[in-house]
């Protein structure tokens, strides 16, 4: 009997360490599938997806997706300085000349009017590479000739013609170092002929004053009318880093019709003049443009 009761103990220990035993194996096995994260080998619908999806993939090496230029690679950056290429800012579609040269009458204006200067100033927009409109204004000094001086008993006499006038610009070959354009407009005139004579004229140094002769107006007329010209010029690009750069030498020439009125005048007490109507000058002007 003792035997039997020794034997019942002893079993009902073992089956109580094998149970005991068996519930530490299921904790463990449940925290383990709790420590496994989603989307691995793990779970098989996971493992799936993830294995999919790492497929569409492109691998690091051959077929890599490109990485996205840098600001102002291949030459269309902000800063680009190519015919076409690139923002260039809204100071790329001004334009802005200067210049100055000669005057050359033409027909019946060598009468009344000889050989001078010009100053031209300009401003205006570049609506593409090749069309630009400028507002100019030029100033023009030419001398008279001597027998009109002579008709007014003065001993000398300029005329000089002030003018603001819009003019499109053509640039037959934008793209060039080297071009040709032509150009033509019309606008305001004033031309003012003036006589002269040598005056008395009060000079200072910084020791004394004295009287010494000046030329002086003794007489003028003057007029307020439209006109138009038209020419052609050519053109020699400077700079830029790919030889393209906006500022251009120029060189040009323009036949120009003043539609002045006839006039008989004897300026402020001098002898009668006349001058015909109309006056015409070749201006040729060199200057920058840009």
């Amino acid at each position: 009997m003792l035997s039997f009761h020794r034997s019942s103990s002893a079993l009902r220990i073992t089956n109580r360490v094998a149970f005991l035993a068996t519930a530490a194996l299921l904790v463990a096995g449940f925290a383990h599938a709790q420590a496994v994260p989603s989307g691995t080998h793990s779970d098989p619908i996971n493992a799936n997806e993830s294995s999919s999806n790492d497929s569409l993939l492109p691998m690091a090496g051959d077929g890599a997706l490109p990485s996205a230029p840098a600001e102002g690679a291949g030459g269309h950056g902000q800063y680009d300085n190519r015919s076409g290429g690139g923002h260039r800012g809204m100071f790329s579609h001004l334009a802005f000349e200067a210049g100055g040269g000669a005057n050359a009458p033409t027909g019946d204006s060598s009468s009344y009017i000889t050989w001078g200067g010009n100053l031209t100033v300009g401003g205006g927009l570049h609506f593409s590479h090749g069309v630009s409109l400028l507002a100019e204004y030029q100033f023009m000094d030419d001398k008279l000739p001597g027998a009109l001086i002579a008709e007014t008993g003065a001993t000398g006499g300029n005329a000089h013609i002030w003018s603001l006038t819009l003019a499109p610009v053509i640039d037959l070959f934008p793209k060039r170092t080297n071009s040709v354009y032509v150009t033509g407009g019309g606008g305001f005139y004033r031309k003012v002929t003036n006589f002269t004579d040598p005056e008395p004229t009060e000079y200072c140094t910084y020791y004394y004053c004295g009287i010494g002769y000046a030329n002086q107006v003794v007489g003028h007329f003057s007029s307020n009318q439209g006109g138009w010209n038209i020419g052609a010029g050519y053109t020699h690009r400077l700079g830029g880093v790919y030889g393209d750069g906006n500022m251009k030498l120029f060189a040009e020439a323009r036949y120009l019709d003043i539609d002045t009125p006839a006039a008989v005048s004897s300026p402020n007490g001098l002898g009668t003049t006349t001058v015909a109507s109309g006056t015409k000058v070749v201006p040729v002007t060199l200057g920058v443009r840009f």
